[in-house]
């Protein structure tokens, strides 16, 4: 890898110093700051009973934080045509490693589920790998196939002999959420990228009347469906976890109980410290903390996408795509977990970007974090084309950052 990005200049690396984007910067690390802090308070009875130390996945959730800074720092020294020549490999990867942890032996099943790869010491989750290598390929498809997608029935539809397989595999995990964030960020990534209305509408309705195949084909998810409309129905059944998670909704009141003091966390929610974290926010943090955590999910979301519209100005569509894509996945996962929270939506098993614990999701956020901070700079200073032979004199006269 250092002999890849070794040649190149990048955001850490000018004629003056460091040049980020640091609005976006700032978003992500204070998603990663509070992320912290809520692990730390919604894990410390659980990790207390399981290992004896209350701070054990506090501990852990620093090292994933570190090993993601890590991650997002070499993603920026990398340069976007790299990521754009690297698209066809990075597909057959993923499409590897979710045939890999179905295999019994390597796959680890965590409550009736086969989402990670296991390691000695940590556990790789491939649906968050797979996403962001599939928004990478969609993203050079588009460039690609431009014409053809904008124009033809058969370029719209060739991206889903890739996504449509793709989606099987993770449905056999199961892995419903993974796959409607996928899905999602594709389509729209498909609509951003001059797919006509009448065909994208057909779209929208085949998607909706393959999800209600799939509720259907599948007990569970048709319970979890009708329950969450009444889960006080089953209160002590399969609507326990989303009665727990409004309870605390409901103590938070308007400025919360305050941090550290939840409740809720004391065993009555499971799964308080990843699926849930953001009930113990609203808990402890109140209305007003929860709307401040949503004001920043908005910000860095909207960031993310001026970002691609940026790049898009400066006529680096590759990379417009790419960041349109990876502020979907964002998107779609924050649109969820909170609606899963407020009771909204059937319960899923998807982390909240930055803030639930979880090593995979939260290196992967951070990857993309990296990948849209050198989007950024590559389209301010028009250096993210292929045949641009990079020096430091391209940086000497570099206009301050205005944006």
């Amino acid at each position: 890898m250092f002999g890849i990005i070794k040649p190149y200049p990048s955001p850490l690396v000018t004629g003056r110093g460091i040049d980020l984007d640091f609005a976006m910067l700032a978003g992500c690390l204070a998603l990663l700051g509070l992320g912290l802090v809520m692990i730390t308070s919604a894990s410390s009875e659980v990790a207390a009973l399981q290992s004896g130390n209350p701070l054990y996945h506090m501990i852990r959730h620093l090292v994933y934080v570190a090993i993601g800074l890590v991650a997002c720092v070499v993603t920026m020294m990398v340069p976007i045509a790299t990521w754009q020549r690297m698209g066809f490999m990075m597909l057959v990867g993923a499409f590897g490693l979710l045939v890999l942890v179905l295999v019994p032996g390597i796959g680890r099943e965590v409550n009736g589920s086969m989402r990670w790869i296991g390691f000695s010491f940590f556990n790789v989750q491939p649906s968050e790998i797979a996403k962001v290598f599939v928004v990478i390929y969609l993203a050079g498809y588009l460039v690609r196939r431009q014409t053809e997608v904008r124009e033809s029935w058969m370029g719209f539809f060739k991206p889903f002999i890739v996504l449509l397989p793709m989606a099987g595999l993770l449905l056999m995990e199961p892995d419903f959420g993974a796959t409607v964030v996928m899905m999602g960020a594709a389509a729209a990534m498909l609509f951003l990228g001059g797919v006509g209305l009448f065909r994208f509408s057909l779209m929208v309705v085949l998607a909706v009347a393959a999800v209600f195949i799939l509720v259907q084909a599948q007990p569970y998810r048709m319970a979890r469906l009708i329950t969450f409309t009444d889960p006080w129905s089953d209160q002590f059944g399969s609507g326990y976890q989303l009665t727990q998670a409004l309870i605390a909704f409901g103590r938070g009141e308007w400025l919360g109980v305050g941090l550290g003091n939840s409740v809720q966390k004391q065993f009555y929610l499971p799964e308080a410290h990843t699926d849930f974290v953001f009930s113990v926010l609203a808990e402890e943090l109140g209305v007003v903390g929860s709307l401040l955590t949503v004001a920043l999910f908005v910000f860095v979301s909207l960031r993310a996408m001026y970002i691609g519209l940026w790049a898009e100005k400066a006529k680096q569509f590759f990379a417009a795509y790419m960041a349109y894509g990876l502020a979907f996945l964002w998107i779609g996962q924050f649109l969820i977990n909170i609606g899963v929270n407020v009771g909204l939506l059937p319960t899923k098993g998807l982390t909240l970007p930055f803030l639930s614990y979880g090593g995979s999701s939260l290196v992967i956020c951070c990857v993309c974090m990296g990948l849209l901070l050198r989007i950024e700079w590559e389209s301010r200073t028009h250096l993210g084309s292929e045949e641009h032979e990079f020096d430091e004199s391209d940086f000497a006269e570099e206009p301050r950052h205005g944006r």
